[in-house]
Order: C-alpha cells, then sequence, then structure tokens
C-alpha cells in the first residue's frame, strides 16, 4: 500500500494523471458507449402474466409494429357531418401509414419498447384476413353486414361517439425502435394537421404515439443533464474552495470518469447481455458527479490540512491520500454491494440500472484516488489561491471551527440531543401515513404530451379502456376456443367489450375493452376478475393496459420487501467488514434509515401541496431508499473514519469532537453538493426522476445537517467506546479524560475556516 501511495504521490505522479485522462479520453472518443438493443420486455416484470403474453406477441409475424388510435374532435357541433369527409383522410393516411393491408387494424396489445405502464405490439393479421374492430367497436355487430351506425365504409373504418362529439380510428404502424416510431407519429401528427377538415381537430394516442412521445421527451435530456450536472458541480466547487482555479481540476478528473463509466458500463451491460433504458445513462451520470466529487471533497480537504503540517507537497498528498483513501474505498464499497442488490429486482431494466450504478461508481473511486492526487500536486499549493495554505497554520482537528463548537454544544446535553433530533424525524416521517403509491398513465409526465392528453379526451367520449386495451392471448389455431374465450371474458363484470382476433401463427388474441379508467383500482380488480375466469387455461395469458399496470405494481411491491431489506443486510455487512464493529454499523444504518423514513415523509407533503402530483411512483420508494441509505451512509464514514483515527490518541468521546470540527465543513460541502446534482434530475421528463430526486435531495441535506452533525456525535458521546464493540480502539489510559479537560480549559475561539 505504502508503494502504491508513493507512485501516486510521487514526483512524476502527474505522468499517471496526464496518462489516465489520455486513455479516459481514448475510451470516450474511440471506444465509445455500446449500442442499446431495443427489448419491449426489458420494463416489464419477469416471469408475471402479462409478460408472457407480451412474449407470445413476440412470435407474432408482425412483431415490430404497433398501433395508432387516431382521435377526431370537432371545436363546435357534432362530429357527424365531417365523418364521410374523415373516412377519406383515414383512407388517404392508410396509403402511406397503414401495415394493415387494408383491413381494419387490430386493437393495441401490449408495451413498445421504452414505454411506460402502456401496450406494445399489436396483433396481426395475414393476408386478407380480417382482424376484428377497433376498439371500442361493439362485438356484437361483428358479421352482420355491414358497420355498426354511423360508422364509415372502407378499409379503415372511423367510429363517431356516442355523444356525437368524437370519432376515432386505428392505425397499425411499423415501429421496431423507438425511434422509428418518433419519426413516423411525427409525421403522421402532420399529415392529418394538413388533411382534416377545417374546425376539426386530429390528434394520435395509444401505443405507438405514446412510445413516439416517450421518445421525443428524451431527445437530447441525457446531454442537458450532463450540462447542467457539471455546472452545478462547477458552481458549488468555485463556492466551495473560493479559488478561480482550484474547481477545474476535480470537475474535469469526475467529468472524464463519468464518460468513461458510462462507456465501461454499457459494454459490461452489452456483453452480459443485461438491458438497460433511456433513463439508465443520466442516473448513472449523476451517480458519478455526485459520488465522485465527495471523494475528491474528502481528499482535497485532507490535502489541505496536511499541507499546514508538511512542507513537501509530494509528502503531504502521501499522508493525505493514505488517510482518505480510507473512507473512499469504506464509501465505495458501500454503495457498490447496495446498488448490485438490484441486480435481484424482477424488471430487467433496474438489474441494468443496478450494475451500471457499481461500474461507475467503482470508476469514479478509481478516477479519485489514482488520477487526482497527481493532477493536484503538479501545481503545487499555489493551486489554492487565493487562500494558500502554510506549513505551521493550525489543523482543523485542533481549531474552534464551528462544527467544532456545534460538538461542543452537543457534548454539553447528548441525550437531549438524541431525543430532540428523534422527535424532529419522527414528526417528519408522519407524511408516510398519507401516502398514496401508484401514478395513473398520464400523471407520468412531468409535461403532458399529446399522447397523453389525447388519451384523457378519448376516455370523455369512449369507454376509457379504448386507448389501451387489455389483451388475453392464448396459443390455439382454433378460432372456435378464442371465440369461446371471448365470450367468457365479455361476461365479466367491468368489461365493455371483448372481440375475438382470428388466430394467427398459431396465437389467438381476445381485445378486452374495460370501464375503468387505466391505471385505476377498478381496471386492476377487472382484470384480477379476467385472470379468476381464465384460470387453469394452459397458455393463456391476460397482458396489455391495465393487466400490465398491475403486474407491474405487484412486481414493485415483491422488489420493496426482497430487495430493500437485502441492501440494509449488504451494507450493514460492509461496513461490519470495514470497521471490525458490530454495534456502530448498526447504529449508522438505523440512522440513515430513519433519515429515508422523514423524507420520504415531507418529500410527500411537497409533491401533493406543492408540485400537484397526485401520488408517488411505485417503483420510486425503492431507488430513492437505494441510493440515499448508499450514499447517506458516506457521510457518516467520513465522520465515523476520522473519529476511528482520532480515537486512537485522544479516545472515542473527544475523538467524534475532533473529528466532527476535521470534517464538518467539507461533509457539509459534498452534502449540498450532492442533494443539488440528484435534484437536477428534475431536468428529465418523468415523474419518477423528479421523485426520486427530490427524496434523495432531503435525505442527503437531514443526513449531513443533522443526524452527522447532531444524532450520530450525541450517540458516540452517550457510548463512548463501547460504540466500536467488540472492537477495543481507545488508548489505555487516561488519554481520553485529559482531552476532555483540555477542550474545557480552552476558551478561547481561533477564528479559522472549516
Amino acid at each position: 500500500m505504502n508503494a502504491l501511495v508513493r507512485v501516486l504521490t510521487g514526483r512524476r505522479s502527474w505522468i499517471i494523471a496526464l496518462v489516465g485522462l489520455l486513455l479516459g479520453g481514448w475510451m470516450i472518443a474511440g471506444l465509445g458507449q455500446a449500442e442499446r438493443t431495443p427489448d419491449p420486455l426489458a420494463t416489464l416484470p419477469a416471469g408475471f402474466g402479462s409478460t408472457e403474453g407480451q412474449a407470445l406477441l413476440g412470435e407474432l409475424p408482425d412483431e415490430g409494429s404497433s398501433a395508432a388510435i387516431v382521435l377526431f374532435t370537432r371545436d363546435e357541433g357534432p362530429i357527424s357531418d365531417d365523418l364521410p369527409a374523415l373516412g377519406e383522410v383515414m383512407a388517404s393516411v392508410g396509403q402511406t401509414y397503414d401495415t394493415g393491408e387494408g383491413e381494419p387494424a387490430a386493437a393495441p396489445g401490449g408495451p413498445a419498447e421504452g414505454e411506460v405502464g402502456e401496450s406494445g405490439p399489436p396483433a396481426g393479421a395475414t393476408d386478407g384476413e380480417q382482424a376484428g374492430p377497433p376498439p371500442g367497436a361493439d362485438a356484437g355487430d361483428e358479421g352482420a353486414g355491414g358497420p355498426p351506425p354511423g360508422v364509415t365504409e372502407g378499409g379503415i373504418p372511423v367510429i363517431p361517439s356516442e355523444d356525437g362529439t368524437a370519432a376515432l380510428s386505428v392505425l397499425t404502424l411499423e415501429a421496431p425502435s423507438a425511434s422509428v416510431a418518433q419519426e413516423v407519429v411525427t409525421d403522421l401528427r402532420a399529415d392529418l394537421d394538413e388533411a382534416v377538415p377545417e374546425g376539426v381537430t386530429a390528434q394520435v394516442t395509444g401505443p405507438a404515439a405514446i412510445q413516439a412521445d416517450l421518445a421525443s421527451v428524451f431527445d437530447g435530456a441525457n446531454v442537458t443533464l450532463l450540462a447542467v450536472t457539471a455546472s452545478v458541480v462547477a458552481l458549488l466547487l468555485i463556492v466551495t474552495y473560493r479559488s478561480p482555479i482550484l474547481w477545474i481540476v476535480p470537475l474535469v478528473v469526475v467529468g472524464v470518469a463519468d464518460q468513461v463509466a458510462a462507456t465501461v458500463a454499457t459494454r459490461v451491460l452489452d456483453v452480459t447481455g443485461v438491458p438497460w433504458d433511456e433513463s439508465t445513462i443520466g442516473i448513472l451520470s449523476v451517480l458519478v458527479f455526485g459520488a465522485g466529487t465527495n471523494y475528491a471533497l474528502l481528499l482535497i480537504s485532507r490535502y489541505r490540512d496536511e499541507l499546514r503540517r508538511h512542507h513537501d507537497r509530494h509528502n503531504a498528498m502521501a499522508v493525505a491520500l493514505r488517510r482518505a483513501s480510507e473512507a473512499v474505498i469504506a464509501s465505495a464499497s458501500t454503495v457498490v454491494v447496495g446498488v448490485l442488490s438490484l441486480l435481484l429486482s424482477v424488471f430487467p431494466s433496474t438489474r441494468g440500472l443496478g450494475l451500471a450504478s457499481a461500474v461507475g461508481v467503482v470508476v469514479a473511486a478509481l478516477g479519485v484516488l489514482v488520477l487526482l492526487p497527481g493532477a493536484l500536486v503538479v501545481f503545487g499549493r499555489w493551486i489554492f489561491w487565493p487562500q494558500v495554505p502554510r506549513e505551521g497554520q493550525q489543523v482543523l482537528s485542533e481549531s474552534r471551527s464551528l462544527w467544532r463548537r456545534i460538538g461542543d454544544t452537543v457534548a454539553r446535553a447528548p441525550g437531549v440531543s438524541i431525543l430532540a433530533t428523534l422527535g424532529v424525524l419522527a414528526a417528519m416521517a408522519f407524511g408516510l401515513t398519507q401516502t398514496v403509491s401508484g401514478l395513473p398513465p398520464e400523471d407520468q409526465f412531468l409535461e403532458r404530451p399529446e399522447a397523453i392528453t389525447a388519451s384523457e379526451r378519448l376516455a370523455e367520449s369512449f369507454p376509457a379502456g379504448t386507448s389501451d386495451p387489455v389483451l388475453v392471448v392464448t396459443r390455439t389455431d382454433d378460432p372456435a376456443v378464442v371465440e369461446e374465450l371471448a365470450g367468457r371474458v365479455g361476461d365479466v363484470d367491468g368489461v365493455t367489450s371483448a372481440t375475438a382476433v382470428e388466430p394467427v401463427e398459431g396465437i389467438g388474441q381476445v381485445q378486452v375493452v374495460l370501464e375503468a379508467d387505466p391505471g385505476s383500482d377498478a381496471s386492476a380488480d377487472t382484470v384480477a376478475d379476467v385472470r379468476a375466469e381464465l384460470e387453469g387455461e394452459g397458455g393463456t395469458y391476460v397482458t396489455g393496459g391495465a393487466a400490465t399496470s398491475a403486474d407491474e405494481s405487484a412486481g414493485n411491491v415483491r422488489d420493496r420487501w426482497v430487495v430493500m431489506p437485502l441492501i440494509l443486510v449488504l451494507v450493514l455487512g460492509a461496513l461490519m467488514g470495514l470497521l471490525r464493529s458490530v454495534l456502530a454499523p448498526i447504529i449508522l444504518v438505523t440512522s440513515v434509515v430513519t433519515t429515508f423514513a422523514a423524507a420520504l415523509g415531507v418529500s410527500w407533503w411537497l409533491f401533493t401541496g406543492i408540485f400537484g402530483f397526485s401520488a408517488i411512483d411505485a417503483s420510486m420508494p425503492l431507488l430513492a431508499f437505494l441510493f440515499l441509505v448508499a450514499l447517506g451512509v458516506d457521510y457518516n464514514i467520513f465522520l465515523i473514519t476520522r473519529t476511528l483515527e482520532e480515537a486512537k490518541v485522544h479516545g472515542t468521546r473527544e475523538g467524534v469532537l475532533r473529528a466532527l470540527g476535521a470534517t464538518g465543513g467539507v461533509i457539509t460541502s459534498a452534502g449540498i453538493l450532492l442533494a443539488a446534482v440528484f435534484a437536477v434530475l428534475g431536468v428529465l421528463p418523468l415523474v419518477v426522476l423528479a421523485q426520486i430526486g427530490v427524496v434523495i435531495c432531503i435525505g442527503v441535506l437531514m443526513d449531513t445537517l443533522v443526524v452527522r452533525t447532531v444524532l450520530v456525535p450525541a450517540i458516540v458521546r452517550v457510548l463512548g467506546p463501547t460504540f466500536w464493540w467488540p472492537r477495543k480502539v481507545d488508548p489505555v489510559g487516561q488519554a481520553e479524560q485529559a482531552g476532555r479537560a483540555d477542550r474545557a480549559d480552552d476558551q478561547e475561539p481561533v477564528a479559522v475556516s472549516g
């Protein structure tokens, strides 16, 4: 270890930094990120009925197509007079966009790649086969010698609503990927706008439109997120160091590490076959910038302190690296084992996020520990200008800094501090009793795209489930079997219509339109009733629409019960191994869990009272818990590893006060920076990411300013050497008692910034 430290901090260490940065640049520009392969099952819970149904649909010959529902509304008056013209419009656009060979398009099935809780590829039909009426049409009219009353003649019917204010039609689009869907739907909307009669508005919704709009809102989002994150980090580094030069060095190192992490992570995901989605790289970037900058702040703070003790800057960096690396390695280890627990999620894309995050944290830690020392020492002390540290100046642990004075206040009545802090956290956590989980599809975007607004308008004039029907999929060649299933499903309460689709390639389907709104409890209950009716039917699955939403909710509940406890066990085990203690890790992890409960409780009031969210996304608590526990415990690690160092000389009770004085400034800066970085997730278009950012932002600030500053030091003061049980840390003799006496005699504050 000492030999490696000498290499990384010696007179030629700048060569290591330069070579490392050049190698990183080559990986970014030359190797680049792996290409993401679209996978319609990546965001669905593995092993659930809706996912099995989607896998069965993927065997159809028209795999890669997706349904688009065109909604026509008139600004004033009934739409009935416009139906002939709208029929001509659909016949015209159908020649360009529809893949249904002139036959009526089938209803949408389940989620297309990249969608959030929506449906995917539609049923297919072979050449010349009737695919069934569009969603919302009455199954009883099928085969009656013509379309239902008011429905236009032709290959692509236009169906008016009963209230006469709207009409719909269905197209099957070729959309094998999100980017293709985005291009096709954009062109379709433009052509419809030009073709519809005056006074009529055309909107496109359904699975293809949802997929296209999701791709549109993510256009350039990762670049925007990276730019905003880097700007926030740069600003906070300038404020922290009050230097016009120093901030550039850690920002360059962490910035290169961020892009290298994205390259390595996507390559690892590609090789291992683990899928990832559009948000993975954005979240990874926030994590790498947050964790990497925290590690850099810790190393630079210790280096600046050691420059006050050593004449030679290389010796100062050697001591700083040796000491700071203990905390950085401990912190990175807990984060890595925590995020790897996501590999047990039932959602493949969540597994991808876990693996990518683990790679990112390792790259961030290596960048700071290997490249940053050489990049700093090459410039000398002047890099800290105008506040250049000089040999002989008072070090932070000996100073009467603000944080030391706070620690002394806590030390006078640690029991009161513990009770007061726990009381505040409990009050903040009260919001947990009011939370509602499960965002409906229309509330999953910060700004509602056309597909969502059109779906809401569709529900005003047609059955609520029209825009996203449930699909019963079965493996059969017998049309009679499909008809029999349609009859049974149609008799279930809450089902508006159940339309049989003739089997294609040995796969039959029943399109099911529900009365209830998609994503509602009533729709989930109807899906459960449909599944109960079909129980025992081998090779038959209920998927799409409300069925997929219900399974996603169940998958998220399962992940919370399985992955959350595992995160705690793994983080706790890592801390026990690193600190060689049992009691201290239990206290530290418990404090972070308490912080999470308080942060989630307060966030609920913010979500409903300020942001106007109707509920929390079902996947949010797991990801917020993961990052807050894994990253929040970092600040306790920074404090406790320094306490451990000081306790060996001054005793535990005095050591925690000296540690608080020495690390208070850097931990506070790191916490504020990490909170700000995660708040940047709000620039991405999804509500779930904004909610994750808010919870982590609040939790990190509480961890930094309350738990690390008051609660943990108070507990250490009460327990003393017992805090490390069963490990023995305090020196033999009266060192701790002498340290307390020395502190009591020291009445004059010394103005030293910390």
